[in-house]
């Protein structure tokens, strides 16, 4: 089952880190899920006192609870992976902004397959040109969608993705 964008919204920024960390973990045999990832925090907590960091431990005292409260309403057994709260970079933020407002190059709700498409298009050669990406950016910007589609699928919707600071 895919869960939907609106449950990683409700994860903090520490702890989406911290299960992305612990899924890319190439040492992992299978993906983590919400009851592997609380166990990974309570063995650091357990393993406190050879810290000397207090605010360390604070935190994740914190993300234990953060996690306990997302086991009490989806279970252990979840996907930490979905969880994740991704974010496109600046870049592809003004890409995914400029296909939401212009009809032309998406005539419909773009979705991260739809950026794609319309970058392989010529979208990023545009907006460099119109001064609104950096040359070097192109490559970067190419590889950022492909990983973004290959890790929540081309038809999520890409407004989700973008990053509003």
């Amino acid at each position: 089952m895919r869960t939907s964008y609106d449950i990683s919204t409700r994860v903090s920024p520490e702890l989406s880190a911290l299960i992305e960390k612990a899924a890319d973990d190439p040492h992992r045999e299978a993906p983590p899920t919400l009851g592997s990832v609380r166990v990974m925090l309570l063995n650091r907590l357990a393993a406190g006192p050879r810290r000397a960091d207090p605010a360390r431990r604070e935190r994740d005292a914190a993300l234990a609870d953060e996690v306990a409260a997302l086991i009490d309403e989806f279970g252990a057994e979840s996907l930490a992976e979905h969880f994740v709260g991704a974010k496109a970079s600046e870049g592809l933020s003004r890409i995914i902004e400029y296909a939401m407002a212009n009809p032309a190059v998406v005539r419909h709700v773009p979705t991260l397959g739809d950026v794609r498409e319309a970058m392989a298009a010529g979208l990023v050669a545009q907006l460099v040109g119109d001064g609104t990406l950096d040359p070097d950016e192109d490559q970067t910007l190419l590889a950022e969608i492909d990983a973004l589609i290959e890790r929540h699928g081309a038809d999520a919707v890409a407004e989700g993705y973008v990053r509003f600071e």
